[in-house]
């Protein structure tokens, strides 16, 4: 097993690299902090039997999350865990260079003593959204809970529907996207469709079609758009987007792996709400999870944001040719 993904996978606190990253791990090694049998060595070096690690001197941890009266829409709350709706252009927790107006912080000022659940930089956080992306989420409130959900996700457990306008007509009326992601090989904020390997992981993405509508020249690509439900069967660092994009359908306003607005000719000035669309028209809608303390199971739902009401009434004031099965 590689140095970097032993140290992150098997040393729970009270060890000294708990709560550290991957990413931060691989720094200490390239840094010397982290030996290998008294030298230095990459984070990718395999460890043998009777090998000696040495943690050698590591940087003061950041532990300072400052609680923010931001606001919360908030759908259900009890003494385990919390529900809300996360607005899209929020994001979900600290990261380096950003330490203020996440949802962390808007949470540690609800509740205090989320502080230390499930991680120093991440606390109560069990799944994420993107930045861009609006919808359904749940926090735990105390380690129990945390346990228990972050458990029903790796299990596959937690069902999850989302709603997404797309670009293209999609043919099919239902299928399912198998294909494995990894890291982009070299945009490392970017993911990408790899094959079975060290650096991608299975993914799946169920799909129906709601409506279609067109919006440009008969032969355009981009003359049509769908609306689609989403199922994700796992759950990747941007799944979904990477999947769509990948089968010819990205996600409308995607600015990572969808078209650049310059590219959309075709598109006349009275289409600027759909070709300058602002963010990605991706909402996680529906969550369903056991609750953590009875086990009763649980359904959320989230309605569409504003942006994307208005964005789905103006594609059918166009007319819509709707699926031919009822869904």
């Amino acid at each position: 097993m590689r140095l970097d993904l032993f140290l992150a996978r098997y040393f729970p606190a009270p060890s000294p690299v708990a709560g550290w990253s991957r990413a931060a791990i691989q720094k200490m090694i390239a840094h010397g902090s982290i030996t290998l049998n008294g030298g230095k060595v990459k984070p990718s070096a395999r460890l043998r039997a009777r090998d000696r690690v040495e943690i050698r001197s590591l940087p003061a941890k950041e532990t300072s999350l400052a609680p923010e009266p931001l606001a919360l829409e908030i759908i259900y709350e009890d003494e385990s865990c919390i529900v809300l709706n996360k607005p899209a252009g929020l994001v979900v927790h600290p990261a380096a260079g950003l330490r203020t107006g996440t949802l962390v912080n808007a949470l540690l000022h609800h509740c205090p003593d989320l502080l230390g659940i499930g991680g120093e930089r991440r606390p109560g956080i069990v799944h994420r959204l993107d930045k861009e992306t609006s919808g359904v989420m749940v926090v735990a409130k105390h380690g129990q809970a945390f346990q228990s959900l972050a458990r029903q996700f790796k299990e596959r457990q937690v069902r999850k529907e989302y709603v997404a306008l797309v670009w293209g007509r999609v043919a099919r009326e239902r299928g399912v996207v198998a294909r494995p992601i990894g890291r982009h090989r070299s945009d490392r904020k970017k993911m990408s469709s790899l094959r079975i390997g060290a650096r991608s992981r299975e993914a799946a993405t169920g799909w129906r079609v709601a409506e279609r509508f067109a919006v440009g020249a008969p032969r355009d690509r981009f003359a049509w758009v769908t609306l689609l439900r989403l199922t994700p069967l796992s759950g990747r660092t941007h799944q979904i987007r990477v999947h769509l994009a990948d089968e010819g359908y990205p996600v409308v306003g995607d600015r990572v792996y969808g078209p650049k607005p310059r590219s959309l000719t075709t598109l006349r000035a009275e289409d600027s709400l759909l070709r300058d669309f602002p963010r990605q028209a991706l909402h996680a809608e529906r969550l369903g999870f056991g609750h953590p303390r009875t086990g009763a199971a649980m359904e959320f739902y989230a309605p569409l944001p504003a942006d994307m009401q208005n964005l789905l009434a103006w594609l059918q004031a166009r007319g819509a040719d709707k699926p031919a099965i009822s869904i």
